[in-house]
């Protein structure tokens, strides 16, 4: 089933170049919340008074981006087979609804899918270097989050459609920022744990908020996560919930001396993030006017990371 395509969306047409299609399928302006991560859990490395090395730094931050692309084209391949992107009609591009490319006619399922494969295969080839000069703490960083990343959409596991997609979210994002740390430093310490916990949690409702305009394709999927088992009013509550958790984590590494109290300046995320939440409440029922909401959910999961990374490397040892 074909729907009508928004101004924005993908089109063969606009997309002649073949290296543009197969780049722009990953989602790459969505890649930079992992970015974020990265920064932080280098931040608390640095701050642990680990060495600074540049290569291991610039090899993170590209396996982390392939990862991160490999698990958004394997999620639409997902979808796609579920029917749930072709189904939506509620979509509010480019934030919700897929990427597009197979139901708008880019690429194929078949191409889709050898995407996620081609990536995650170069995914590991890079973490298997990186495992050697890292450490075997990276092995179990990794192995955990291509699991998650696979598991949440893929069947027949497929979590997120057995509300635990939240869950999933959060690890594999609090996993960023630990394995960032992990390699720099060469072994695991609490610190990445208690700063990436909020920023996690974050962008878990960034997963949230955006499946309130998906709620009506996902329910006929069968994908039940708690937006689409809840009436939409309930379901807004769980954004206020997911935020209350992030703030007592930014709260409690600050009241256990893990977090320089300077680091309660990042409570200023919560000003968007508590604007989204409002909006949210207020428009539940009519997720076609939530785009602003998603907008600011995007940037207090961003103005977190890089507000505690900057925190910490002030207060820190120097670069």
């Amino acid at each position: 089933m074909k729907t009508a395509l928004a101004p924005r969306e993908p089109s063969l047409e606009r997309l002649a170049n073949p290296f543009a299609r197969y780049l722009l399928a990953t989602r790459p302006a969505f890649l930079v919340i992992t970015l974020a991560g990265c920064l932080l859990g280098f931040a608390t490395a640095v701050a642990g008074g680990a060495a600074f090395g540049w290569e291991r730094v610039l090899a993170t931050l590209v396996l982390a981006l392939l990862v991160h692309g490999g698990i958004n084209v394997l999620n639409d391949y997902c979808d796609h087979l579920n029917g749930t992107d072709a189904r939506n009609m509620q979509r509010i591009y480019p934030y919700t609804g897929g990427s597009r490319f197979i139901q708008n006619g880019v690429l194929s399922p078949r191409q889709v899918l050898g995407l996620a494969v081609a990536l995650f295969a170069v995914t590991i080839a890079g973490g298997l270097w990186l495992l050697s000069v890292a450490g075997a703490g990276v092995f179990w960083v990794g192995l955990a989050g291509l699991a998650i990343g696979w598991a949440y959409s893929a069947p027949p596991l497929q979590l997120n459609s057995r509300s635990i997609g939240e869950l999933c979210v959060a690890a594999g994002f609090l996993l960023v920022v630990v394995g960032a740390d992990t390699v720099q430093r060469g072994a695991f310490a609490p610190l990445p744990w208690l700063a990436g916990a909020p920023y996690a949690l974050l962008v878990t409702n960034l997963l949230y908020i955006n499946q309130f305009p998906d709620r009506v394709a996902d329910r006929a999927s069968g994908r039940l996560h708690w937006v689409a088992r809840l009436q939409p009013g309930a379901a807004a509550w769980g954004y206020g919930l997911i935020l209350l958790l992030a703030a007592l984590a930014l709260a409690g590494g600050i009241l256990l001396g893990a977090l320089p109290l300077a680091a309660a300046g990042a409570f200023v995320a919560w000003i968007p993030a508590m604007q989204a939440w409002r909006q949210l409440r207020r428009f539940a029922a009519t997720p076609e006017q939530l785009a602003p909401a998603i907008r600011r959910t995007l940037l207090a999961a961003h103005a977190l990371p890089l507000l505690l990374a900057i925190t910490l490397l002030l207060s820190g040892d120097s670069l």
